[in-house]
């Protein structure tokens, strides 16, 4: 029997809580495991029967996600209601409400609480979110913020996680590795003016509501959010589906300024984007009878591509093409809050 934190893991302890929180199974859809939790707020036969709640929460804590030193109030707000956003776009839902929570240190200015709400305004006023209310108390010395955050779905059109089949295309709506990036360049107090694009994509992710949106309105059902490393995350997808996924190294898409970074600070580029983290592009599968409709559609839509960066198969595990015939196992290199791996 595991006995210690770090042994079991963040998603080991997740697994193993899964199945106990359902006392009462009616109207759940998805409970512990995916980016949102899905019930009916409605009976079957009420007013909104094909309609469905979602509602998701995440909490940010000082010294392990952010440094209150290395940003700004105002993005730190934006930030900690996008990765919930983020959630929604992950589950293809329309965000609704959220309600703020607050673990308050005694140094903290009143102006930094004032900037810090401002930064979530902007971005509730942007996907129309209500702010309704939560919950203050003090905190001995570090901020601690979580939001919860509801929203709403069509129950046939949820991006949901075990939905991948074999022979489907693995598609990611973003690049990989740009927040790994930005934090280093945070971190190590470097020129402000370096790599703007950069820091940006760390402290100011950009929610692709719409893209998840017009993901489950294609047809597309398998998608989450890139939060805890392509890597991490693409295992969550392949064992909430009981499949394989291969990927094609040569496919990740990288942009100029990554690239760029990389080689002038003589980084694996390849392990930015599979085990960077705090992506929130979205990735997933989809049917080979969708997938070029689906790119084609996509790219229309949003003026960017539609990356399919590998497939879906029977064999277990991820597998990494890195030439036409040399592949080796991917381990899961992305974050895990627990693991003394992913601190330091």
């Amino acid at each position: 029997m595991i006995t210690d934190l770090s042994e079991l893991g963040e998603f080991g302890f997740i697994r193993s809580i899964a199945d106990r929180g359902v006392i009462r199974p009616e109207g759940v859809i998805l409970s512990v495991g995916d980016d949102a939790a899905v019930f009916r707020a409605h009976p079957p036969g009420g007013s909104a029967p094909h309609s469905v709640t979602l509602l998701t929460t995440d909490m940010l804590c000082e010294g392990v996600h952010f440094l209150r030193n290395r940003i700004p109030p105002l993005d730190l707000g934006y930030k900690c209601l996008a990765v919930n956003l983020s959630d929604m776009a992950a589950m293809g839902a329309h965000p609704r409400e959220a309600f703020v929570s607050l673990a308050l240190p005694p140094d903290l200015p009143v102006d930094y609480l004032e900037a810090l709400y401002q930064g979530m305004d902007e971005l509730a006023r942007r996907f129309e979110v209500n702010i309704l209310g939560g919950d203050t108390t003090s905190s001995l010395r570090d901020l601690i913020i979580n939001i919860a955050l509801t929203g709403t779905a069509g129950e046939s059109e949820i991006l949901r996680r075990d939905k991948a089949r074999i022979g489907d295309r693995i598609f990611l709506t973003g690049i990989c590795g740009e927040s790994r990036a930005g934090l280093e360049l945070l971190l190590s107090g470097a020129n402000d003016n370096a790599y703007p694009s950069l820091r940006a994509a760390h402290v100011r992710p950009r929610p692709q509501i719409a893209e998840g949106q017009f993901l489950a309105a294609s047809g597309v059902r398998c998608a989450l959010d890139v939060s805890d490393g392509l890597s991490s995350d693409l295992r969550h997808i392949a064992r909430a589906s009981g499949v394989g996924i291969r990927i094609d190294g040569a496919a990740l898409p990288a942009s100029p300024e990554l690239t760029q970074y990389c080689r002038e600070t003589e980084k694996d580029l390849t392990s930015f984007q599979l085990a960077g983290g705090e992506d929130y592009c979205l990735c997933g599968a989809v049917s080979p009878g969708l997938a070029e409709k689906t790119k084609r559609r996509f790219a229309d839509r949003f003026g960017y591509p539609l990356a399919f960066i590998g497939e879906v198969t029977a064999e277990p595990g991820i597998v990494l093409r890195l030439t036409k015939d040399d592949f080796i196992p991917l381990p899961s290199t992305g974050w895990d809050h627990f693991s003394s791996n992913s601190h330091g």
